[in-house]
């Protein structure tokens, strides 16, 4: 068991735990410093810092999860220590979950074109005030019967290379790090390499090469021991992680999304020491 989990979401994006249930399992499992990064959204945060008012002994970081695109994939970029009070950040933020809407109506439409009477109505109520995302829609599949698991739904349906995926609008992985560190945080590359919990989640291509552009413009770490990844591919990220001079971080990625095996909070996470290199990358960015 770790004591450090920087990667975890809640009913807010696409987890489905709210703010206050999720800090209150994490000191259950006896967790330290805890970052609540939930999908192109902030919204969760008061919460999650009024739940933490009750346990002065855990660290809570803010932070977020933004979708980049690159050619043929995505690349998902962590920043910690958001400055999430910021309105100008808000207002974009805002601009990104209008895209993911368009993006799950088109899903929608695309899954009742192939005979899956999946309702609109049903995925809004799904995610309720969250940042809609796909997972809200493969929670849709499930209740109807269509999947087992919403896992099932991505690898059926919803994925990437699925019959019913619709692209949306984002940004760059550089334009992503560049707009974190204007606005405070520490950017960090999510998720590098293949995860078999989350089968749609493939690694990053060239990953020294962009983990090479991403460091000129402000990149300062690294996911490394992340959700399911086996001691080999921990040993290989870890080694880029020194190469490139970026902060080992992670965490277990918890959704509660009720997929088999799903890693849970406390089971994965970067030591101590990469909680105390970001602070001090934040202190040096104020």
């Amino acid at each position: 068991m770790t004591e450090v989990d920087l990667h975890l979401h809640t009913t807010f994006s696409d987890g489905t735990l709210s703010p206050t249930s999720l800090v209150e399992m994490c000191v259950r499992k006896g967790l330290r410093v805890i970052c609540i990064s939930d999908h192109d959204t902030t919204n969760g945060l008061e919460e999650t810092f009024a739940a933490g008012s009750a346990y002065p002994e855990l660290v809570i970081i803010p932070g977020i999860e933004l979708s980049t695109d690159v050619p043929g994939s995505e690349i998902h970029i962590l920043g910690y220590f958001i400055d999430y009070l910021n309105n100008d950040l808000q207002q974009i933020l805002s601009k990104f979950r209008e895209g993911r809407e368009d993006r799950a109506i088109g899903m929608v439409r695309k899954l009742n074109e192939m005979g899956l009477e999946i309702s609109w109505e049903r995925v809004k109520e799904i995610a309720g005030d969250a940042s809609i995302g796909r997972p809200h829609i493969a929670q849709a599949i499930v209740e109807k019967g269509y999947v087992q698991y919403p896992k099932d739904a991505f690898d059926k349906y919803i994925g990437r290379e699925g019959p019913a995926y619709v692209e949306r609008m984002k940004l760059t992985p550089s334009d992503a790090v560049k707009m974190l560190v204007k606005y405070g945080g520490i950017p960090v590359m999510a998720h590098p390499t293949y995860s078999e919990a989350k089968s749609d989640r493939e690694g990053v291509k060239s990953l020294r090469e962009i983990l090479g552009e991403l460091k000129d413009v402000g990149l300062m770490g690294m996911e490394v021991y992340y959700g399911d990844y086996t001691e080999d591919q921990i040993a290989y990220l870890k080694n880029l992680s020194d190469e490139f001079d970026l902060i080992p971080c992670g965490g277990s990625d918890y959704h509660a999304s009720g997929n088999p095996g799903e890693p849970e909070p406390g089971s994965v996470g970067p030591p101590l020491s990469s909680y105390n290199a970001l602070v001090e990358a934040r202190d040096r960015l104020h």
